[in-house]
């Protein structure tokens, strides 16, 4: 049955309880990039995110028994709370299914919102988990799910922002850059605008780590993701709906895929113009038409002074990860640089570096002596864009100062510039792997319980960054005849890893 997707966003029923939100203009960013580029505030919802509108518009149109009989939904975030919102403002019970490792911040929340109408059940580890059990508890209790994305109503609702974005700039747009998860929004705010101004270009904006509409769309279909990152949790998902496939297949012009340091880097333009800390899903559509800028400045078909619109969709930020995306956001602009350099040990051999690095401010300068002849140093410089890491890397080069350019390097910005001086005679055989497990108690110690009792750990580097994930470095020494039960251990273990143990910064400053 084919859905009038135009009509079902105009009957929507979504300002019961939504706002339609301000479209900004973002006068910095905007300067910066030559372009005119407008911000969407869906920050600004009761919720701090565009989920209420789904939700509600889902729940508002089920029948009076449905109603009574209750619904539920399984989320760890901004959906649990439009869901729970919604049940208060219709006087119907809400299940709220969410995994047990959701903080205890976003529990709080939720039961705030829906007060006596809401329960929140916690089960499993995962989303998927928390998913599954959401279903058995739908047909035992006869309740009624309300999907996060894969519901012609909840897509409906999420598309009214194309309608107030095209109600609010009557102008020519080039470009609408909506965030991906599940795709619920991105279908509803393509459906209804390239049903009204086809000419309108809709890009979708994905993690690198969590890209299933991408790969799925490459694949011509549905494309299940071993795992996902959670860094932008909101759009941590690792099989996109049915219909939102159908959609973005039908009326999505592109999708680009941004990593950790752009979305940290689009958080910041977003507080320097708006005064306002966005989630990093909420920031992905900002780190999008950022990173389309650069692409087409790279090509011969530069966009200059064009419209640019992108949904800001979401501001449920935990307070503590801003430490992580400051020192993130540096990387992701471009702003700062990151070195290897390896120094003779002999007298004005730091200061001939430092006058290579010119009038730009070094920003970070770790070393340790380790040898009698030359001195590893790692060194961050302040930079004025994209090309001139690799410039200065050459210039080094050419003056006799080996040199690794660090800036793309996971393990050298998120442990070793932690750690550098700690290389050790003892570590000999060393494995060096880095993991990201669930931010909970008993984490570690489930890491700790799986190893064999006989492997060494020789090195370990962790640092809190208030998210819902940790990040750790591990170094491990095992047996040589016990590599097979090793590979068992990392299968099994549930967590992601990768192995780091030939990249030639560990070589440098721990191996």
């Amino acid at each position: 049955m084919t859905i009038d997707y135009l009509k079902k966003v105009l009957t929507a029923r979504v300002y019961d309880v939504a706002q339609e939100t301000p479209l900004e203009l973002a006068p910095t960013l905007s300067q910066r990039y030559d372009n005119r580029i407008y911000f969407k505030r869906e920050d600004m919802q009761s919720v701090f995110s565009f989920k209420i509108r789904g939700a509600y518009n889902k729940m508002a149109h089920l029948s009076e028994a449905q109603r009574k009989r209750g619904v539920i939904c399984a989320s760890a975030g901004n959906h649990a709370q439009g869901v729970a919102l919604s049940a208060a403002k219709l006087g119907c019970r809400a299940l709220i299914v969410m995994p047990t490792t959701t903080p205890q911040v976003k529990i709080d929340a939720v039961k705030a919102r829906g007060g006596s109408d809401v329960e929140v059940v916690l089960h499993g580890e995962s989303y998927t988990d928390a998913y599954n059990h959401a279903l058995t508890l739908e047909k035992e209790q006869k309740l009624t799910f309300v999907h996060p994305f894969d519901d012609p109503d909840v897509i409906a609702g999420q598309g009214t922002i194309g309608m107030e974005i095209l109600r609010q700039h009557s102008g020519p747009i080039h470009a609408i850059f909506v965030a991906i998860g599940g795709g619920g929004l991105i279908s509803g705010v393509a459906a209804y605008v390239k049903a009204i101004r086809p000419d309108i270009r809709i890009i979708g904006v994905q993690t690198m780590d969590s890209d299933a509409m991408a790969r799925s769309i490459k694949a011509g279909e549905r494309i299940t993701l071993a795992d996902v990152g959670l860094f932008s949790d909101g759009t941590a998902v690792r099989l996109v709906g049915e219909e939102t496939f159908r959609l973005t297949q039908q009326y999505v012009d592109d999708i680009i895929i941004v990593d950790t340091d752009a979305i940290s880097a689009a958080i910041k333009d977003v507080f320097t113009d708006t005064r306002s800390i966005l989630e990093p899903a909420g920031a992905l559509a900002i780190a999008g038409a950022k990173a389309y800028v650069e692409r087409a400045a790279l090509s011969k078909n530069p966009i200059r002074n064009e419209t640019l619109i992108t949904i800001a969709c979401g501001a449920n930020m935990n307070f503590d990860r801003l430490r992580f995306v400051a020192e993130r956001a540096e990387l992701g602009e471009a702003r700062e640089a990151l070195f290897a350099v390896t120094l003779p040990e002999q007298r004005g051999s730091f200061k001939r570096f430092c006058a290579l690095v010119g009038p730009r401010n070094v920003t970070e300068f770790n070393y340790r002596i380790s040898d009698k002849d030359q001195a590893h140093v790692f060194v961050g410089v302040q930079i004025a864009d994209r090309s001139e890491s690799s410039a200065l890397a050459r210039t080094f080069e050419a003056n006799d100062f080996r040199t690794l350019d660090l800036t793309h390097d996971e393990l050298a910005k998120a442990h070793v510039r932690h750690l550098v001086g700690g290389k050790s005679a003892l570590a000999e055989s060393e494995l060096l792997y880095r993991f990201e497990f669930p931010e909970r108690p008993g984490a570690l110690m489930r890491f700790l319980n799986s190893m064999a009792p006989n492997w060494n750990i020789s090195l370990c580097h962790y640092r809190s960054q208030g998210g819902d994930v940790g990040r750790i470095l591990i170094g491990l020494q095992v047996p040589p005849g016990e590599m097979d039960q090793f590979g068992q251990f990392l299968t099994t273990l549930g967590y992601r890893y990768w192995d780091e143990t030939a990249n030639p910064v560990y070589k440098l400053f721990l191996g």
